[in-house]
């Protein structure tokens, strides 16, 4: 094979790899922005079950208070204020959650 033919492959050779190279770049950025998609998605999933799990133990705890018999508690007014401070908790947890997640 001539020098020129070496050439001409090498030239070849060269420019189908900086063909390759952006392709692969491009793919790179393609799966840079899944990955990025992928995982706010994963916080946002985290994000939810954390809000649950609160609200969960919100409502275990209201549960335990609406058991107790109303003789052991005052008045049946003292229970709705009990009941009332615990939406009032819940609801500014709710709201600092939203604050977090922005």
């Amino acid at each position: 094979m001539s020098l020129t033919g070496q050439l001409t492959n090498v030239l070849d050779s060269t420019q189908r790899l900086i063909e390759l190279c952006a392709t692969l770049q491009e793919e790179n950025k393609l799966l840079k922005r899944e990955n990025n998609a992928l995982q706010s998605n994963a916080d946002a999933g985290k994000s939810k079950i954390s809000e649950l799990e609160e609200k969960l133990k919100a409502l275990k705890l209201a549960r335990s208070l609406e058991g107790i018999p109303v003789a052991q508690i005052a008045s049946d007014e003292k229970t709705l204020d009990i009941k009332q401070k615990i939406s009032d908790f819940v609801r500014e947890i709710d709201k600092c959650i939203v604050l977090l997640k922005k």
